[in-house]
């Protein structure tokens, strides 16, 4: 059964923020990548400090900053495409993940060590307004170009994910959910909704 990886968005959230996070590592998630671009390093090590207060540290991926992560004790991290490339070795890091935009850009990252990718944006959505989604077959060109594991992002909710579910690639791991889950009540509900559409 393929995976499902809260990415999170705390603008998008509602609710409290914290007990929204609780809830989805709680669920049937694999991972949850906490995202939130738009702070300082400092801004952002104070979150993950209250993330971690409620979240299974083993489902947490830390985003683009390092420090933070090594700070904490975090063994996973996951880095914009550019920040990757900068990347100069694995550091502790158990699991290394970027985000790709090309087949290209998914060759680079299986040889220089990423361990997953994220490849996107699938379908149009609000994160990128006006950015055309690349499609089913962008994802299967990525898949057939690499042997890691590639969970598709952009625009994944239970009716989109039926259309994945014809990618049939042995390294399809799953899909990336961000305002789905950042807006849903019932979270663990839409977690096996997506999971049963992705077969």
């Amino acid at each position: 059964m393929c995976n499902v990886v809260s990415v999170t968005a705390k603008p998008l959230c509602k609710d409290d923020f914290l007990q929204k996070i609780q809830k989805i590592s709680d669920s049937d998630t694999q991972y949850i990548i906490l995202r939130e671009k738009y702070l300082s390093e400092q801004e952002y090590y104070s979150l993950a400090k209250e993330v971690l207060s409620v979240c299974d540290k083993e489902k947490l991926i830390i985003h683009n900053f390092i420090g933070t992560a090594e700070s904490l004790g975090i063994k996973k991290i996951h880095l914009p495409f550019s920040a990757f490339k900068e990347l100069n070795g694995r550091r502790n890091f158990d699991i290394v993940g970027t985000s790709v935009h090309s087949v290209d850009d998914a060759a680079f990252a299986q040889e220089n060590g990423a361990d997953y990718i994220t490849a996107g944006n699938i379908y149009e959505t609000d994160c990128k307004k006006g950015l055309k989604g690349k499609g089913v077959n962008f994802l299967r060109n990525v898949c057939d170009s690499v042997n890691i594991p590639v969970y598709a992002i952009g625009g994944i909710n239970d009716d989109t994910a039926k259309e994945l579910k014809s990618v049939n690639r042995k390294n399809f791991a799953g899909v990336c959910v961000m305002s789905l889950l950042m807006q849903s009540e019932n979270i663990n509900d839409e977690v096996m909704k997506i999971k049963r559409e992705l077969g």
